[in-house]
């Protein structure tokens, strides 16, 4: 572990937020339901909240202390419920408003971790409304491509193009959801996801899906996925991942728990993306990494909960 845990909100009021408004509302309600059950068992005075547009009236009427974010998706993990919350001045769980805005968006992590020097893989973003007509009708790279939404999470509206008919319904399926569509070069190797606590690698887990690719159904569902904790490669290689997913992590000023999303292919590391607030479910990755490391997962949420914060950049 990291550090000790304190118990600094013990006794206090904690809100689980959970459910909300985005695609990832019935995740958010698996999520929060987790959450809530586990500080249940500790000293905590919990209260579970699925909240509309009128959630700053709610957190007053049930006199929150600190709010344990549970809020997947679009406002609950894109900032903007990060930057209310700074505004009342309630302690959050997990990263801040900018952290949590530059994760969400694809297309601006993807330059930052260029600029930190961490791998990525080729890509163009397409604008609804402003596709080249040349591109509406043929990939920019070689088959296959992904396909995948600028700013939404657990694989919504995320397509593999295998084939040149595959390629007008993927656009369709990413536009549904995003007004902004990030196609990337198609990286084939193994899937990781590695797990960062704070500032340093708690672990990484292989993700090896019976479905085509990690997709939601493959996440969430009963798709057959197995999960390989150690992950099952080189030292050299798993301890580039890790560092790769460090690398990303800090690149986008993170200070909570996070997991990235790595492919370990042919010429090594490839950082796919940064949830800043990822799954606390009975089938999510970060409580099985934090499990095989020694951290329970009532222990992970309390060390998380200690570190509640609001009005800080980050």
């Amino acid at each position: 572990m990291t550090a000790p845990i304190t118990g600094r909100f013990h006794g206090r009021r904690v809100a689980v937020l959970k459910g909300g408004l985005s695609a990832e509302r019935e995740v958010s309600l698996n999520t929060g339901r987790a959450i809530a059950a586990a500080l249940r068992g500790r000293p905590y005075n919990v209260v579970e909240l699925d909240p509309g547009h009128d959630l700053p009236a709610r957190l007053v009427a049930e006199r929150v202390d600190v709010v344990f974010n549970a809020l997947h998706g679009t406002w609950g993990e894109d900032g903007r419920l990060q930057g209310l919350l700074d505004w009342m001045n309630v302690p959050y769980t997990g990263d801040g408003l900018r952290a949590c805005l530059l994760a969400m968006d694809k297309q601006i992590s993807k330059v930052l971790f260029r600029q930190a020097g961490v791998p990525v893989a080729a890509d163009v973003v397409l604008t609804r409304g402003a596709v080249p007509a040349e591109v509406a009708e043929t990939p920019p790279f070689a088959l296959p491509v992904v396909v995948k939404p600028v700013a939404e999470g657990s694989s919504v509206g995320v397509t593999i193009v295998r084939a040149p008919g595959e390629w007008a319904p993927a656009l369709a399926a990413a536009f549904a959801v995003s007004s902004r569509v990030l196609v990337e070069r198609f990286v084939a190797g193994v899937e990781l996801s590695v797990v960062t606590l704070v500032d340093r690698a708690l672990g990484a887990v292989e993700i090896a899906p019976a479905r085509e690719f990690y997709d939601y159904e493959a996440k969430y569902g009963q798709a057959g996925t197995q999960y390989h904790i150690p992950p099952r490669l080189p030292a050299p290689l798993l301890e580039a991942a890790q560092a790769a997913g460090l690398a990303a992590h800090r690149a986008l000023g993170c200070r909570g728990v996070t997991r990235t999303d790595v492919i370990c292919g042919a010429d090594g590391p490839v950082v796919l993306e940064v949830n800043t607030l990822p799954g606390m479910t009975a089938t999510s990755l970060v409580p099985k990494v934090a499990a095989a490391a020694g951290m329970p997962f009532a222990d992970l949420l309390e060390f998380l909960l200690d570190r509640a914060t609001c009005g800080v950049e980050g």
